[in-house]
């Protein structure tokens, strides 16, 4: 089956997000994480807001990350990233227990392999919005560049808050 895993294209996201994601741990969508959560997203500001507009969320560490690519997993790592998710819904947000948590987690990761209807290592991004009906996501292909081939490619410029 195929699931998202975290990718990096620089070194952006170590300093964008609180905390990163790390570099091929499996990720999801992760919008839970802002529905189930008491501060609206129109409120949120420097690294929380990056985060909710652009943010997957990686199912090892819980830090976020720009883009994922369209990768293999088997059955079994995909059977862990529910449980991993479950035991989050629990820890996190609250969730009574895991036999609670587990239908959640299930269709969290079930959304994840949707998205995931491309070739193997093809790259995906996430722009997300908020308004009076909700939130909203939008996913991208991010095509290769002809200049990607061995360099550092910069996508974002790096300012300082305050």
């Amino acid at each position: 089956m195929k699931f998202p895993r975290v990718a990096r294209l620089d070194d952006t996201d170590e300093h964008v997000y609180e905390l990163a994601a790390q570099v091929g741990e499996p990720a999801v969508p992760g919008s839970f994480v802002y529905t189930f959560s008491d501060e609206d997203p129109v409120n949120l500001e420097g690294k929380r807001k990056q985060a909710f507009r652009h943010g997957f969320l990686g199912v090892e560490s819980f830090g976020v990350a720009t883009v994922v690519t369209v990768a293999e997993m088997s059955k079994q790592e995909y059977k862990s990233v529910i449980e991993r998710l479950a035991h989050h819904f629990v820890d996190a947000y609250g969730a009574p227990d895991l036999e609670s948590a587990l239908p959640f987690a299930r269709e969290e990761a079930e959304y994840a392999v949707s998205l995931c209807e491309h070739e193997v290592n093809t790259l995906l991004a996430l722009e997300r919005a908020v308004d009076e009906e909700g939130i909203h996501e939008a996913f991208k292909v991010v095509k290769p560049q002809a200049n990607w081939q061995g360099t550092e490619v910069k996508i974002w410029k790096i300012e300082e808050e305050g």
